[in-house]
């Protein structure tokens, strides 16, 4: 019996390793193929304006599929949903480089995204529970923003040398992360016979969300998860502007590398918030959320790259620190609730929602002409009082 335990311990252990390397190779693919699809536009000599689009479709499979996601995650072995995502991501890398659509090849790649992270995040509860669900949501997050880092500089420095090779490499690199799925053991299904109908899965869909958003924690969970993904996603464009008018620097490189800065802190929050936090102390988290404004604020002020640096940093430290005990807290709850994949699935229509809107109202200031440097600190401080808000309005309940 014992020598039984040891054995599933050290499949299941074997199993995590699996998830970290397809996450990897699946989350190096996405940031490479992004900077490859975009030098493919400008080679193709497609509009600038069109490049956002790219970014929209994406966010856009995770929203209008969101319904689905869950559903499909918990109702098969979740090893084998991630093959099934990453083979529409190989199929989607695979299309643009035999020269079909980009925008279409890029659509079934965000259709792929989505399919993919509620399977990914959701069998972290499966083959962990408790405080070593912190712990993997670290190495998770760690291995995330390590291929975001790798895969963006590898697709931009891949293009310049050609564009095709670029994309070609894209698409081996989300070969790998279905062999990496291959060694996921078996798992049991997470919530067998539920409906295929429209009709019921859109409302179970829609009663997970009643049921998340109506339970104090995992609300607390999801709004803290949504405002942090929207300010990251607005941060990476702001940068773009910000670098020119704030340091007179009109290279490209510049922005990627201050944006590498905030990846690089996130890694270290994440893994100081697995020593320092567990489920039942989450609310540690919540200063360092409203220090995430403060220093954007003052970030925005700066007119030196050295500060600049420091300062994202610091920002990224305190981003990880703030988003993965949340991130624990919704996958342990929504697991007792209405299944972690369902609640992934809740999770992302939320974060990608609020990148939406968060975007639109940033483009929208670009639009009407009010200066970067003011953007920033508006952004900052708004950021800052809505955390703060959230934390108070937990504390009373």
């Amino acid at each position: 019996m014992h020598e039984s335990a040891h054995t599933n311990n050290s499949l299941r252990s074997k199993g995590m390793m699996a998830v970290i390397a397809a996450q990897f190779l699946s989350a190096f693919g996405d940031n490479a193929l992004l900077f490859a699809t975009l030098a493919l536009l400008k080679a193709e000599f497609y509009p600038d304006w069109s490049q956002p689009i790219l970014q929209m479709v994406f966010v856009g499979a995770y929203i209008i599929f969101a319904p689905f996601v869950g559903q499909v995650a918990d109702s098969f072995p979740k090893g084998r949903v991630m093959m099934f995502a990453n083979g529409l991501k190989l199929l989607g890398a695979a299309s643009i480089c035999f020269g079909i659509n980009p925008f279409i090849g890029y659509t079934l790649v965000g259709i792929g995204a989505a399919s993919y992270s509620p399977a990914k995040y959701g069998i972290l509860g499966e083959l962990t529970t408790g405080d070593k669900l912190v712990k993997a949501n670290g190495l998770m997050e760690s291995s995330t923003i390590a291929a975001i880092l790798l895969g963006s500089v590898a697709g931009g420095v891949l293009a310049d040398w050609h564009v095709l090779a670029a994309l070609g490499v894209c698409a081996v690199v989300y070969g790998g992360a279905v062999v990496a799925n291959l060694f996921i053991p078996r798992l049991p299904v997470a919530r067998p016979g539920q409906s295929w109908r429209f009709g019921p899965m859109t409302g179970s869909f829609f009663n997970a969300c009643r049921v998340l958003w109506r339970n104090g924690e995992t609300r607390f969970s999801l709004m803290g998860t949504s405002m942090f993904w929207g300010a990251g996603v607005t941060l990476r464009f702001l940068l773009v502007l910000w670098v020119p008018m704030a340091l007179g620097i009109t290279d490209n490189a510049t922005p990627t590398y201050l944006n590498a800065m905030v990846a690089v802190g996130i890694v270290v929050g994440a893994g100081a918030a697995a020593k320092l936090v567990t489920l039942e102390t989450v609310a540690r988290c919540m200063p360092a959320g409203i220090l995430i404004g403060v220093g954007v604020l003052f970030f925005s002020l700066q007119h030196a790259l050295l500060p600049a640096y420091v300062l994202l940093i610091l920002i990224g430290i305190l981003g990880g620190f703030f988003v993965v005990p949340l991130n624990a807290l919704l996958q342990e709850r929504g697991k007792q609730t209405v299944g972690a994949g369902n609640a992934i699935a809740v999770q992302n229509l939320g974060e990608n929602v609020a990148m939406l809107l968060m975007l639109g109202l940033y483009s929208l200031a670009v639009k009407v002409g009010v200066p970067v440097v003011a953007i920033g600190v508006g952004f900052g401080a708004l950021f800052a009082l809505a955390i703060a808000g959230l934390w108070i309005w937990q504390r009373r309940r």
